[in-house]
């Protein structure tokens, strides 16, 4: 049995973000909201929303269970100030928390992420099912020789 393990991240990302777009919902305020204080523009892919729910589908079940805050540590960046005006120093600041609270959200509803008490999210059985279903089709799709012994 293949699971997310025995695939490159990317495509398996790129396989669940294209499942979720018949499941999940990207609101409308999406279009002006940017991924965190570290960037100065909205996401200018039009699939953002899918691609960070798959990311963070599979964050979850690589990592889980994990809370919001360590989830917007994982997608933020270095702040270096505006580009316009270097002023203050370099350093680290989170990403975008209300994007991941409602892709969590919404996952929760599709019935693959579940909330564990004190502890964060955690995926569910069928949260592993879908993603490992995902890997399968990924992998029979790549044309790559190292991966064919978890064919």
């Amino acid at each position: 049995m293949v699971t997310i393990y025995d695939v490159p991240a990317d495509a398996l990302i790129e396989e669940v973000a294209g499942r979720l777009e018949d499941r999940i919902e990207q609101p409308d305020w999406m279009a002006f909201a940017k991924s965190g204080q570290t960037r100065e523009l909205p996401p200018q892919q039009d699939n953002f929303w899918f691609i960070r729910g798959a990311s963070l589908l599979r964050k979850v079940a690589m990592n889980g269970p994990v809370g919001v805050d360590r989830l917007s540590t994982e997608y933020g960046g270095l702040k270096r100030g505006s580009n316009r005006y270097s002023v203050s120093g370099a350093h680290n600041d989170t990403g975008s928390k209300k994007i991941i609270r409602k892709l969590l959200q919404q996952l929760e509803e599709e019935g693959f992420v579940e909330t564990a008490k004190g502890e964060g999210r955690r995926i569910t059985a069928d949260g592993t099912s879908f993603l490992d279903n995902a890997a399968s089709d990924v992998l029979s799709d790549l044309d790559r020789p190292e991966l064919e012994r978890y064919a």
